[in-house]
């Protein structure tokens, strides 16, 4: 094991990001790799900062977190949002923090848009959608701009501090900001002193061609055959349902202080389970519901990740997978700083 992995003083530090669909097997592998190395793991996943939400999120268990050092895990309470430019911020501080003391950080998730920002900084402001202005007015005209300004406030507090409960024209701008992009306004205006954040040695392309590798390392969990990845989505899905994922549901209900237009509310799984304690459909459909918007995820996932050409595609369905993560983890780690 590299007993120091902290660059030349003065350098932007080494870090290693592990990312791949719902489903495709990064905690075993971020495990694996921390048996192997002396690494800390930063989570770059949107859902699992909040407080409470454990079983939807398949968050790691007590002990995997007791075990090995993870951060931005159980950062929020359901009621507050995290944006995009914090995760930046705060990956910013925990890399520099991690290398400090001799380890590599390793981000490991699927909210791909989160490493995006890291890497490229986030992306300029959506320019104006014209269906969401109109939904925005229709909402506007049945619950109020004060309706509309509270949620605001619960999405984007700072944006909402600033402005009046009656200026229409800002609070329309600012939540449909939010509802395209999923980040807040005041997201974009912090981005301006948020720089990108890599570090090359060198490109290099998927096939692994080149004998260097750059920073950071990306490691793709992919699926050869979508159909090994639907199976076990359906699987973890029953498994959540089996370990009391409608109890925890119900128990984040009875704050009676959330809602579904939270991000918190919003993630996959609970969305569902919340529309049908809400009898907008069936209970008996949550399993497929869940089931199928999980799918959905995992293809925006895979969407997210074919637009990277400097990820390293792994086959998360191939027996050998985790032989092969090891392999670019070890050459990774033996290139000098």
């Amino acid at each position: 094991m590299n007993t120091d992995l902290r660059p030349p003083a003065g350098s932007t530090p080494r870090y290693i990001a592990l990312a791949g669909p719902t489903a495709s097997g990064k905690t075993a592998a971020a495990l694996a790799i921390a048996a192997a190395h002396d690494i800390e793991i930063i989570s770059m996943d949107s859902a699992l900062v909040f407080r409470g939400m454990d079983i939807g999120t398949a968050k790691p268990s007590a002990e995997e977190l007791a075990a090995l050092p993870h951060h931005l895990i159980n950062i929020r309470d359901p009621l507050n949002a995290y944006s995009a430019a914090e995760f930046v911020s705060d990956a910013h501080r925990l890399m520099a923090d991690i290398t400090a003391r001799g380890k590599l950080p390793v981000l490991v998730g699927g909210t791909m848009m989160y490493f995006k920002a890291l890497l490229d900084g986030l992306d300029d402001m959506p320019k104006a959608n014209p269906a969401l202005r109109a939904q925005l007015e229709l909402e506007a005209t049945e619950k109020g701009w004060a309706a509309l300004h509270a949620e605001l406030a619960q999405v984007d507090p700072i944006t909402a501090a600033r402005l009046n409960p009656a200026d229409s024209q800002r609070i329309q701008r600012a939540l449909e900001v939010y509802r395209a992009s999923g980040q807040p306004l005041s997201s974009f205006h912090k981005s301006k002193t948020i720089a990108p954040y890599s570090y090359a040695t060198g490109s290099k392309g998927q096939n692994g061609s080149k004998n260097e590798l750059s920073s950071p390392l990306l490691i793709s969990l992919e699926p050869q055959d979508r159909t090994w990845l639907h199976q076990r989505i359906a699987q973890r899905f029953d498994l959540m349902l089996a370990s009391g994922f409608m109890e925890e549901v119900l128990g984040l209900r009875a704050r009676g202080d959330l809602h579904l237009d939270l991000p918190s509310m919003r993630c996959v799984g609970y969305r569902q389970a919340w529309e049908a304690l809400d009898s907008l459909w069936p209970l008996a459909e949550l399993r497929d519901k869940g089931i199928f918007a999980t799918r959905q995820l995992a293809k925006r996932q895979i969407t997210w990740l074919r637009s990277m050409p400097q990820r390293h595609i792994v086959a998360c369905d191939d027996a050998a997978a985790l032989s092969q993560v090891m392999r670019l983890v070890q050459h990774f780690v033996d290139q000098p700083a």
